[in-house]
């Protein structure tokens, strides 16, 4: 029986930046008149939202004037998550419970570019937001911005996004080969354009971001993204039993965008 050593074939580059390619002040020159949205669906993260919001403000906000509008969608907390984002200068609205997809709606129509980001970081710094919005401000062509990071696990620089290695990035090699090359295709650091945002019909849950890069890919084309390295992420990491609902989602989202459900 021959031996099969044949290599699979290279994935499809992705424009790829640092955080580090981009100046503060030069962010806000060519940000000009646009209106820039952070957008934070949040469930009870009590612990680590206010940190994040009180960043943004004084760093990019108050300061800089990066940042027009913090937006915290409080989507069924019970522990005072909202209360926390508001105490700390956020807008907060109350999302319907259903879950992301659903609570990241309320960033349509809000301004010209949207930043979403996850509410659970704890090492969160303002350069999550500036490199995210670095090429879309830059006009380089890019429409959507993927976060790309290092994730540790139980002390362990790697062996975080078991969901993403296990669930998504083998379903993008075997349905969507063009898109193997997102690091991070679940990343809840993402920006866009609004009026790519609000074309789009947004996958109720977590599978949400598997929907927007499928969508995004399939309208504008893979140039049309990119991806910006912004160092390690650190957050709460879920047991393994709580995977188990949102790696279903993901499969069902990339399954549904090929006809299979």
């Amino acid at each position: 029986m021959a031996v099969l050593d044949a290599a699979l074939p290279a994935a499809p580059s992705v424009v790829t930046y640092r955080h580090s390619d981009w100046l503060l002040g030069d962010l806000v020159v060519a940000k000009g008149s646009s209106r820039v949205v952070v957008c934070i669906p949040a469930r009870d993260e009590v612990r680590t939202i206010g940190p994040i919001v009180s960043c943004i403000r004084e760093c990019l906000l108050e300061s800089a004037g990066l940042v027009d509008e913090i937006l915290v969608v409080d989507d069924g907390s019970s522990d005072g998550t909202g209360s926390e984002a508001l105490r700390h200068g956020a807008e907060v609205v109350l999302g319907p419970g259903l879950g992301k997809g659903e609570a990241m709606t309320a960033a349509k129509g809000r301004g010209d570019f949207v930043v979403f980001l996850d509410g659970d970081v704890a090492n969160f710094s303002p350069h999550f937001v500036t490199g995210l919005l670095g090429p879309l401000l830059s006009r380089s062509g890019q429409v959507m911005v993927k976060g790309s990071y290092s994730r540790p696990l139980d002390g362990h620089p790697t062996g975080g996004g078991r969901v993403t290695e296990l669930v998504a990035k083998p379903l993008l090699s075997l349905l969507f080969p063009d898109l193997c090359g997102v690091n991070q295709p679940l990343a809840g650091e993402t920006a866009l354009c609004s009026e790519v945002l609000d074309g789009l019909e947004l996958v109720g849950g977590y599978g949400v971001e598997m929907g927007l890069l499928i969508d995004v890919w399939r309208r504008y084309g893979l140039g049309a993204i990119a991806q910006v390295e912004l160092g390690e992420r650190c957050h709460r990491n879920r047991p393994l039993l709580e995977l188990g609902p949102q790696a279903r989602e993901v499969i069902s989202t990339a399954l549904g965008r090929v006809g299979l459900l």
